[in-house]
């Protein structure tokens, strides 16, 4: 089954390889619904899925509790985890551009790594994204109640998910195009921020006299709480990240994936260093961090409201709902696409793994939706225990996808270099003393996590999560052995031709 119905450039690897042998029975019945994924994302709607998949709704109201715990300093809190993203980034982009999948990270550590850490890493992902369906829908009901307080939270929630239900099953231009000007709201929203800022920070109107660096050095100092704040606050903005490697999943539904992936690294440096350290530069130069209104407004407002710009709190509203919409119909498709992926590898139910005729993946969208509605339901009915196990479970997976990436870069880079060394148009950095910095640095964080109350909680749930998928994914290959040893015909993967020349050997 072919995942890429357009034409594409010689030495281009192709967008899905053939399967292992054990999978192989279950390809015609994949195949049998439609010609699978479409590349129905246009140029303009990688771009901005590039551009806004690192502007999530966490920016905007979330990123108030690491200015309260590291002060200024959540400067260098955010440029570290920007670093460890930039890093790993950098890593996956190599690994995409070289081959691109639908299941990116999970199908590169399905290869690299063996079945176990493809199947692990990837039903951990679509569980965050499934939980994080449950959050934004909320959050976004909360909203649209406070506008319109006849309509209870919960239809609003409802109506949210349905609506963008929709889109996602129509087509994947459907779901682009959503994108497309959902992000663009939030990008436009952030240029104008700063901008604005950047202007009174200099003593030009709306500012009466230029701010200086007197909030940078006062109330306490640049680091008020001491340097351990620095990781503290990173514990907090690390997790606001999770969502810069969407474009990789997307990439495998365009004309011309390998562009798209090598654009995105590229410019992965300049979105992390102009949304998230120039609006926080904005706000603690313009503000004290330890401001009432900041903690009782957000910063963005808070920094508005100073500014005396007319309708601050109603503007933000209307931009974190975009934000909180964009994150909504963005984790719908991305949980889609990772089911879809394990679907095809034989990993999922084998009809996550089937398109219909204009490409979309119908049951990898609703059990994806499904599982968020069920986690909505939660949210309203135990909210303090089936519902925070939920969001504490999930709250570490993105240190495990990284975590993940880096260690499946480390050996298919040297299968690449050794089997088709053209396809290294994106390189990292430094291989490979720069890929284990990076895990050195994301065990370090993950170990930071434990001396945290609230991290210690994440971390210890999280594992215990993610050993259940493990321990699924063991039984579920030995079974599969058995069967195989028994006479089935699953095939066994020595008997499986190389996916790709990246994957030979």
């Amino acid at each position: 089954m072919s995942s890429q119905q357009t034409p594409r450039t010689p030495g281009v690897p192709p967008q899905k390889p053939p399967p292992r042998a054990a999978e192989a029975a279950a390809a015609p019945a994949a195949a049998q619904d439609g010609d699978g994924l479409q590349a129905g994302l246009k140029n303009r709607h990688l771009s901005m899925i590039a551009i806004g998949g690192v502007i999530g709704a966490g920016l905007f109201v979330g990123s108030k509790a690491g200015i309260a715990d590291a002060g200024p300093g959540i400067l260098l809190s955010y440029a570290l985890a920007g670093l460890l993203v930039v890093l790993v980034m950098r890593m996956l982009g190599e690994m995409a551009a070289a081959d691109p999948a639908s299941g990116s990270f999970s199908t590169y550590a399905d290869r690299a790594l063996g079945r176990w850490a493809g199947f692990t890493i990837g039903w951990l992902y679509w569980f965050f994204w499934a939980v994080v369906l449950a959050v934004e829908a909320t959050a976004a009901a909360d909203i649209l109640e406070g506008w319109i307080p006849a309509v209870d939270q919960w239809v609003w929630a409802l109506l949210v998910m349905l609506v963008l239900t929709g889109t996602n099953l129509i087509s994947v231009g459907s779901y682009g195009e959503f994108e497309f000007w959902f992000a663009g709201i939030k990008v436009v929203a952030i240029i104008a921020f700063i901008v604005v800022g950047m202007v009174a920070f200099v003593g030009l109107p709306p500012a009466d006299s230029a701010a200086g660096l007197s909030h940078l050095t006062g109330q306490g100092g640049f680091l008020p709480h001491g340097p351990g704040a620095i990781l503290s606050g990173m514990l907090l903005v690390v997790f606001s990240f999770m969502g810069s490697e969407i474009v990789t999943l997307a990439a495998a539904e365009s004309p011309n994936p390998v562009a798209a992936v090598r654009k995105a690294v590229n410019s992965v440096i300049w979105r992390i260093g102009l949304f998230y350290i120039g609006s926080m530069f904005v706000i603690v130069a313009l503000l004290p961090w330890d401001s009432k209104a900041i903690a009782a407004d957000g910063p963005y407002v808070a920094v508005l409201d100073a500014l005396d710009i007319p309708y601050a709190g109603t503007v933000m509203d209307v931009v974190v709902l975009t934000a909180v919409l964009s994150c909504l119909n963005s984790g719908l498709y991305t949980a889609s696409r990772m089911a879809f992926s394990l679907g095809e590898r034989g990993d999922a139910p084998a009809s996550f793994g089937r398109t219909n005729k204009r490409g979309v993946p119908t049951a990898a969208i609703l059990a994806s939706v499904a599982f968020g509605f069920v986690a909505v339901f939660f949210n309203y009915i135990a909210k303090d225990t089936v519902f925070e196990f939920l969001l504490n479970s999930s709250g570490a997976v993105a240190l495990f996808v990284w975590l993940v990436i880096c260690a499946s870069q480390l050996r298919m880079r040297r299968r690449i270099e050794r089997e088709a060394p053209e396809r290294l148009t994106v390189r990292m950095w430094l291989y490979p003393y720069l890929t284990w910095a990076t895990i050195g640095l994301i065990v370090f964080v993950i170990g930071y996590m434990f001396t945290d109350d609230d991290g210690r909680t994440q971390m210890l749930l999280s594992l215990a999560v993610a050993a259940g998928v493990l321990i699924t994914s063991l039984v579920k290959d030995r079974l599969g052995r058995g069967k195989a040893r028994a006479g089935e015909p699953l095939g066994g993967a020595a008997q499986a031709p190389p996916r790709s020349p990246a994957d030979a050997g």
